[in-house]
């Protein structure tokens, strides 16, 4: 298929550049060699359009599962910066609690030894810090859901 649309494209190149001539046929000189000039004018014809081809990717030649990993990488790279965000947006202490259980994987009773406080005080920060990042999130919530599946 592509060879088609290749050839189809080259026809339409030189097809062009002869049109070209024919328009420029009478401000041409007298002792032009014609066929030199057609065959230099498809090569740089041909050339330009290589280049300007290398410019733009036609999104229709992009297969439908690359589309979706594209789109599925930027909402991705989005969450991350998103969820960044939320935790820097955290008070203090809530964060500090935050990282320790989330990130770091440490449980509530190892986070009230560590910074010495009660259990019930780690819970009420977790609690805190998940409410924050629910509503931080919420557009995401449905692309969070899918990537922890």
């Amino acid at each position: 298929m592509k060879f088609t649309r290749d050839l189809d494209d080259a026809k339409n190149l030189v097809h062009e550049v002869f049109i070209q001539v024919w328009e420029k046929f009478d401000t041409l000189p007298a002792d032009t060699n014609y066929k030199s000039y057609c065959y230099t004018a498809v090569r740089n014809r041909c050339l330009n359009y290589i280049r300007d081809k290398k410019k733009f990717v036609m999104l229709s030649n992009v297969e439908e599962g690359t589309m979706t990993e594209i789109n599925t990488r930027l909402e991705t790279s989005e969450l991350e910066l998103k969820i960044e965000a939320a935790i820097a947006s955290l008070p203090e202490k809530c964060r500090i609690v935050f990282v320790l259980n989330r990130i770091e994987g440490m449980k509530y009773a190892q986070i009230a030894q560590k910074l010495n406080i009660s259990i019930k005080t780690v819970e009420a920060q977790m609690s805190k810090a998940l409410g924050v990042m629910k509503e931080h999130l919420r557009e995401f919530i449905s692309l969070i859901f899918f990537l922890w599946l």
